[in-house]
C-alpha cells in the first residue's frame, strides 16, 4: 500500500514534491510518472493563496499544520517552508509520530539538527533531508568514475553552478529566512562532493560575494580539504554571463569534465607518462614553453561517456523501504551533521577571512 505523504509549504518546491508523487506536469515543463510507494494525502501552507492554488490543483487542503499532523493517515511529512521554520515544524511532526523529510537545508545551524535527531530518534521515526542532486546524472557518471579508476586516484574536484539574473525569489533574499546561494545551492555541491570521496574533513575555507545589493550571499566559493589529502572546491555564482564547467575532476592519470547541464562526460587519459626528453616545446603566445607543451596521440586518450539513466524518485522509494525497516536511509544523521558542519564552518570562514579547521 502506497504511504500517505502531506506536504508542508506549496511553493516552488512543494510543488514539485506534489508534482513528483501525483505524476503531474511540474510548470508545464517536466512530467512525471506517478509514485509506486507513495501518494499526496494533503497540503498546508500558511499562505491562503497557495492553498486555493493546491486545492485548484486538486489536492486536499488541511485548514491548520495541527490538522495535518493529527491525521492518522500521514505517515511522512515533507517540509518545503522557508528554511527558518524546518526545525519547528520537524520536531512537531516527528512528536506527533509521523516520518519526515526536510527540504534543504535541513535546517541553519548544528543545535537545531541534533534537536530534529534527537525528536526522530526519541519517537522511532525516520528523518532526512532531500538530497535530491545525488540523483543528477552528470554526478552519478562522475562518481562512478571516481570510484572505479578510470582516471586513477582521485585528486580534487571543482564543481560550480552559474547563472546570470541574481537570487530569485523573495524568502530567498532575507537572512533571518535562511537566503542565499550557500543555503540554496552550496549545501548540494557540498553534499555531493563529501558523498563522493569521504566525509573526513580536515578545513574549510569560503569567501562570499555581494554584488546585487541584498543582505544574503549572491555567490559563494568554498575549498575543502579532506584529511585523506583530496582537494574539494565549491562555487556558486548568480552574476556570471560565461560559465565554466559544471564539474572537473583531477586524477592521477586522467581528466574528467562536464562542461553544462545537456553534456555528456569528457575524459583525457595518460596512457604513457614518458620522459622530459620526450617534450617539444610548444609555442605559447609570445614564448616557448616545454612545461605546458601538449602530449602526443601516443601518449594520451580522449573519449566520451554518456550521462546513465538516473530516477530522482528512487530518493522516496529509499525513504519509503526505511520508514518500513528494509534498509538504510540514503542520507544517513551523521551525513547531515558533517555537511552542516562545513556550512556553518564556511558562513565563519568568509566572516574572519581565515581557514577553518575541524
Amino acid at each position: 500500500m502506497k504511504k500517505k505523504v502531506g506536504i508542508v509549504g506549496y511553493g516552488g518546491m512543494g510543488q514539485w514534491h506534489t508534482c513528483s508523487i501525483a505524476g503531474t506536469t511540474y510548470y508545464n515543463a517536466i512530467n512525471f510518472n506517478e509514485s509506486d510507494v507513495c501518494e499526496i494525502g494533503g497540503v498546508y501552507d500558511i499562505d491562503p493563496e497557495k492553498n486555493a492554488l493546491a486545492k485548484e490543483h486538486g489536492y486536499k487542503v488541511f485548514d491548520s499544520l495541527e490538522d495535518l499532523l493529527h491525521d492518522n493517515d500521514i505517515e511522512i511529512v515533507v517540509i518545503a517552508t522557508p528554511n527558518d521554520v524546518h526545525e519547528s515544524i520537524a520536531v512537531a511532526a516527528l512528536n506527533a509520530g509521523k516520518n519526515v523529510i526536510s527540504e534543504k537545508p535541513v535546517t541553519m545551524s548544528c543545535e537545531a539538527l541534533e534537536n530534529m535527531i534527537a525528536a526522530a530518534e526519541k519517537n522511532g521515526k525516520v528523518f532526512s533531508v532531500h538530497q535530491n542532486r545525488r540523483y543528477d546524472d552528470y554526478y552519478v557518471a562522475m562518481k562512478k568514475l571516481s570510484a572505479d579508476g578510470t582516471i586513477g586516484d582521485i585528486i580534487s574536484i571543482e564543481s560550480r553552478v552559474h547563472g546570470d539574473h541574481g537570487v530569485p525569489g523573495d524568502w530567498r533574499k532575507t537572512v533571518e529566512k535562511g537566503g542565499g546561494m550557500l543555503y540554496d545551492w552550496g549545501v548540494h555541491m557540498i553534499d555531493q562532493q563529501l558523498w563522493m570521496l569521504g566525509y573526513d574533513v580536515e578545513s574549510v575555507y569560503a569567501r562570499f560575494d555581494y554584488l546585487t545589493g541584498i543582505p544574503v550571499d549572491d555567490g559563494c566559493f568554498i575549498d575543502i580539504k579532506l584529511k585523506s589529502g583530496k582537494n574539494l572546491h565549491v562555487e556558486i555564482c548568480t552574476y556570471n554571463f560565461i560559465q565554466l564547467p559544471l564539474m572537473y575532476m583531477r586524477g592521477t592519470t586522467g581528466t574528467a569534465i562536464c562542461n553544462n547541464w545537456m553534456d555528456d562526460i569528457h575524459i583525457t587519459r595518460c596512457t604513457a607518462w614518458g620522459s622530459h626528453d620526450d617534450i617539444r616545446p610548444t609555442k605559447t603566445a609570445s614564448g616557448l614553453s616545454k612545461t605546458m607543451a601538449p602530449r602526443t596521440d601516443r601518449a594520451m586518450e580522449s573519449f566520451s561517456i554518456p550521462r546513465p539513466a538516473v530516477n530522482v524518485h528512487d530518493y522516496y522509494r529509499n525513504f519509503c523501504d526505511a520508514v518500513d525497516g528494509k534498509c538504510e536511509q540514503l542520507v544517513t544523521h551523521d551525513q547531515m551533521r558533517v555537511v552542516m558542519k562545513v556550512i556553518m564552518a564556511a558562513f565563519e570562514s568568509a566572516k574572519t577571512n581565515t581557514v577553518i579547521k575541524f
